[in-house]
């Protein structure tokens, strides 16, 4: 019969305890992305329904302080180019489709 050495499990904890955010910092996060999304959401609403005809299920990434947009097959192809045009810019990436999203969970 073969011996077995209980392995002890070293407990798992955070990988940088002192860069933790509080949670008014998280939401804080987070209403800034959704005002960011709602600043880009126009540009796409605007533009959805011709580029469902002739691009469903492509990626669209908006600029939204210019109000340039970029199309591609791949999501993070579409995001290059943006940010190759605008270097100091985050753009939003939208899926073209009903909804602007990938899935639903």
């Amino acid at each position: 019969m073969t011996n077995l050495n209980p392995s002890r499990r070293v407990p798992r904890r955070r990988l940088h305890p002192k860069r933790t955010l509080s949670p008014e910092e998280i939401a804080q996060w987070y209403a800034e992305r959704a005002a960011f999304r709602q600043r880009c959401q126009p540009i796409f609403d605007r533009l959805k329904p011709e580029l469902i005809k002739t691009h469903y299920n492509w990626y669209m990434a908006v600029e939204p302080d210019s109000g340039e947009y970029f199309i591609e097959k791949d999501s993070l192809a579409a995001g290059k180019i943006c940010r190759q045009k605008h270097p100091n810019a985050i753009p939003h990436v939208f899926r073209i489709n009903e909804t602007g999203v990938c899935g639903t969970i």
